[in-house]
């Protein structure tokens, strides 16, 4: 089916919200003769993510990098493609809708990265920053954890590169290009499509090509 012709919800990537593969009950829909023009949107919701330690590791060779941070659990950008998704299951939510509305937060991060830099034997290593979820999805307006542990990593001269679709990420430059400058920063941005009809039912909350494409590639490519 063409995606034109999706029942989608405003603002939303997938249109169902499934079980997750841990539940111990599945739900089928039954198509009862009760039909709705209009779906009620949904309201994000946030809660707090109570993880002890902030940096992810891993050692598997299909993965380009060892060390990661997510500053939040769930993405409001809603990408219909995110291969993050799964890992709602483990929080007892869908990978469908449930990943976008309802986000988990660290507020603590800065002081957690702070405290894991300052370990004893700790080797500095490129941290990716949004591997799972975006850095600067929609709720950074409000909180200002990536911009925090950006200050811890500027502080440490640590070396960090950032994956990110959003143009949000232009708020942090003055951090991102001192860093640059001494080769511990690096700022990846996806452009998925050019055609803004098509991005809007891929990626309905990321920032659209136009506003991507419209600064100098300069700003993208810190040296």
């Amino acid at each position: 089916m063409s995606y034109h012709h999706r029942t989608v919800q405003r603002g939303r990537g997938v249109v169902s919200n499934p079980d997750n593969c841990y539940a111990d009950h599945r739900r089928e829909t039954v198509d009862d003769g009760w039909y709705r023009e209009a779906l009620e949107p949904l309201r994000t919701e946030f809660a707090v993510d109570a993880s002890r330690t902030i940096i992810s590791r891993n050692r598997s060779p299909d993965i380009p990098f060892g060390r990661s941070i997510n500053p939040y659990r769930g993405c409001e950008h809603g990408c219909i493609y995110c291969y993050a998704r799964p890992i709602h299951a483990r929080l007892e939510l869908s990978p469908g809708l449930d990943f976008e509305r309802w986000l988990f937060y660290k507020p603590d991060a800065a002081e957690q990265l702070e405290r894991e830099l300052a370990r004893p034997g700790y080797r500095p290593e490129t941290i990716v920053l949004g591997a799972a979820t975006d850095p600067y999805q929609p709720i950074k307006r409000r909180l200002q954890i990536t911009r925090q542990m950006l200050e811890v990593l500027h502080a440490c001269r640590h070396p960090v590169a950032v994956t990110t679709r959003s143009t949000l990420v232009l708020r942090d430059l003055d951090l991102l290009g001192t860093m640059a400058a001494d080769k511990c920063a690096v700022v990846q941005l996806s452009i998925t499509t050019p055609d803004i009809e098509f991005a809007r039912h891929l990626e309905p909350r990321a920032a659209t090509p136009q506003r991507k494409l419209k600064y100098p590639l300069a700003c993208w490519s810190l040296p």
